[in-house]
C-alpha cells in the first residue's frame, strides 16, 4: 500500500514539475517573442510598416489636406507681404528689395509644402537608422536565454508537493498576466504607428505656415513632434534592452517564487516605461 501511495506521490510530483516547467517555458517564449517583435516593429518606417495604409494616408494628404494647406499658404503669403511693406515706418522708407525677399520666402514655403511627404519620411528614415543600429546592439547582447530553466528543474525536483502546488498556481497566474501585458505592449507599439499616420496625414497644414516668422512656430513644433515620434522608437529599444538585462539576471535557484514574481514585476515595469516613452521624447525635443 505504501509503495502505491509513493508511486502516486511521485507521479503527482512529476506532473507538477512538468506543469511548472511548461508554464515557465511559455512565459519565456512570450517574453522572447514580444521583445523580438517590438524590436522589429519600431524599426520600420510608415511606408514599410503597411504600404496600403501609407498609400491611403498619402492620397488623403495630397488630395484633401493639400488644397486646404494651399489656401492657408496663400493667406500667410499675403499677410507676410503686407507686413514687409508696412514694416518700414508705414511706407516712409519704402524699398523695392523687400519684394525679392517676399518672393524668396514664398518660394521656400511652396517648396516645403510640395515636398511634405518627402520631408516627413526623411524624419522617420533618420529615426529608423537610430533604432536599427540600437536594435543590433541590444538583441545581440541581451537576448533572453531560457537555459536557466534547467537549473530551476533541478530545484523543483527537491521540493515537496505542497510547495510545488503553490508554485504551479502562481506560475499559472503569472503566465496569464504576462499574456495580458503582452497584449498591452502590442497596443502601445501599434498605437504609436497609428499616431504617426495621423500626424503625417495633416502634414501639409503645419508646413504651410513656414512662410511667416510668427506662424512658423506651428510648423516648427510639428517637426519636433515628428522627431519625437520617430525617436520614441529609440527609447522603446532602450526600455527593451534594460528589461532583457533584468530578466537575464534573474537566478532561478532556491527562491523560485521570488524569481517568478520578479519576471512579472519587470514586465509591469516594461509596460509602464513604454507608456512613458512618448512623453519623454516630447519633453526632450520640447514638442507639445
Amino acid at each position: 500500500m505504501e509503495s502505491v501511495l509513493e508511486a502516486i506521490e511521485d507521479w503527482f510530483h512529476e506532473l507538477l514539475v512538468a506543469g511548472i516547467m511548461n508554464n515557465m517555458t511559455s512565459i519565456f517564449d512570450v517574453v522572447n517573442e514580444r521583445v523580438e517583435e517590438i524590436a522589429g516593429e519600431v524599426g520600420t518606417t510608415p511606408a514599410d510598416f503597411s504600404s496600403s495604409i501609407y498609400d491611403l494616408i498619402s492620397n488623403l494628404s495630397e488630395n484633401v489636406i493639400m488644397p486646404i494647406a494651399g489656401i492657408i499658404l496663400t493667406f500667410i503669403a499675403c499677410y507676410e507681404l503686407i507686413q514687409l511693406v508696412i514694416s518700414h515706418n508705414n511706407l516712409a522708407n519704402f524699398e523695392t528689395w523687400i519684394f525679392w525677399k517676399w518672393i524668396f520666402k514664398t518660394f521656400i514655403a511652396v517648396t516645403l509644402i510640395t515636398n511634405t511627404m518627402n520631408i516627413t519620411m526623411a524624419v522617420f528614415d533618420v529615426a529608423q537608422y537610430a533604432v536599427t543600429e540600437s536594435g543590433d546592439i541590444i538583441t545581440e547582447t541581451t537576448s533572453i536565454d531560457p537555459s536557466s530553466l534547467l537549473t530551476m528543474h533541478f530545484t523543483l525536483d527537491t521540493m515537496d508537493l505542497g510547495t510545488l502546488l503553490t508554485i504551479f498556481l502562481e506560475s499559472f497566474v503569472v503566465q496569464f498576466l504576462i499574456y495580458i501585458l503582452s497584449a498591452i505592449i502590442f497596443v502601445i507599439v501599434y498605437g504609436r504607428m497609428i499616431e504617426i499616420y495621423l500626424m503625417v496625414s495633416l502634414a501639409p497644414i503645419p508646413f504651410s505656415t513656414f512662410g511667416n516668422r510668427e506662424q512658423s512656430m506651428i510648423g516648427q513644433n510639428y517637426l519636433r513632434s515628428l522627431f519625437a515620434l520617430g525617436f520614441q522608437g529609440f527609447l522603446i529599444m532602450i526600455c527593451i534592452g534594460i528589461y532583457a538585462v533584468l530578466i537575464k539576471e534573474i537566478e532561478f535557484t532556491t527562491d523560485l517564487v521570488n524569481s517568478l514574481w520578479s519576471v512579472m514585476g519587470y514586465t509591469i515595469l516594461l509596460t509602464f516605461t513604454l507608456f512613458k516613452t512618448g512623453s519623454v521624447a516630447k519633453s526632450i525635443l520640447h514638442a507639445h
